[in-house]
């Protein structure tokens, strides 16, 4: 299975200074528990922002010399980086950034996507991907406290399937 995984403001930005314009203890923690001991297929910048990094995480970068910590791969194409982590038997999730979500789109089985009920300031947004064509397997809405701004802030985590993604090679 390839899952997308990320979480959208109200007005589409996912990223600021690369890293999430949000803080949301409870949402990262979840994020973080989905993709325990799974695959990851992320962007270089996705990448260098990550304080720890497991193994198993496939890179996609367009800089081939860069230097990647022990138990992760570096790719030069979603394609190349889906494949070789399906290649480790493991479930795959693709993480981000956004270039990379509207690259890996049409592989995707679902999208695990938490939209988070407010604004905010960001230079990164969440690509076109058609999720209002994918059916809605399930949903969850919880109030979250946001650090940042010492308010709650209304999550909902949202499983879209993708009714016909292709295929890469050994998937």
């Amino acid at each position: 299975m390839i899952t997308g995984i990320g979480a959208v403001a109200a007005n589409g930005t996912i990223g600021r200074d690369n890293w999430l314009p949000w803080d949301i203890p409870d949402e990262l923690a979840n994020f973080e528990q989905v993709v325990a001991g799974h695959a990851l297929v992320v962007g270089r910048l996705t990448y260098e922002s990550m304080e720890v990094v497991p193994l198993d995480t496939f890179v996609v970068t367009r800089h081939p010399e860069l230097p990647v910590r022990p138990g992760c791969v570096a790719t030069s194409t979603v394609g190349d980086a889906i494949t070789t982590a399906q290649g480790t038997g493991k479930e795959v999730f693709v993480i981000g950034g956004a270039s990379i979500y509207a690259a890996a789109w049409p592989y995707l089985d679902r999208f695990l996507l938490t939209h988070i009920e407010r604004e905010f300031a960001g230079d990164t947004w969440f690509p076109e991907i058609p999720l209002n064509q994918w059916p809605i397997a399930g949903e969850q809405r919880r109030t979250l406290h946001e650090t940042k701004s010492k308010s709650d802030v209304v999550c909902r985590i949202v499983e879209y399937r993708n009714p016909h993604p292709q295929r890469l090679g050994n998937a």
